[in-house]
């Protein structure tokens, strides 16, 4: 199963801090604005997406479709299809896509350790 770009979602405190953390650790900002509440700081393929007032704890994010550059994939495993898999594995889902729609949409689920999964589509 592709499951697309993989990046850290960290709900920060203080997101200029966060920012300037990372900065110094070789990450540069790649998406996102301030005045939204977040960005997405790139180091190399490594990504870091740092949100303020947005959820509560750090989520591991997964987005099918789309390489670490946001630019498309030709070949991916649509949200849809990895929804059936995971529902066919008995693996509960916190929120599904609706299988009927085409497109952007995201999946969530726990590990077992209570970690949360965001398979987030976005084409």
């Amino acid at each position: 199963m592709n499951l697309g770009a993989f990046s850290i979602s960290l709900a920060v405190k203080n997101l200029k801090a966060s920012k300037e953390f990372y900065e110094h650790l070789g990450f540069s900002v790649f998406a996102g604005a301030i005045e939204n509440n977040y960005l997405i700081m790139k180091n190399e393929k490594s990504l870091i997406g740092l949100f303020q007032g947005m959820f509560e704890n750090n989520i591991l994010t997964f987005n099918p479709g789309w390489d670490e550059n946001a630019n498309v994939l030709t070949k991916y495993d649509d949200i849809r299809l990895i929804q059936q898999h995971l529902k066919s594995k008995n693996i509960q889902l916190e929120r599904e896509v609706d299988e009927k729609t085409l497109g952007p949409g995201s999946i969530v689920v726990k590990d077992p350790d209570g970690n949360t999964i965001l398979i987030d589509q976005h084409i």
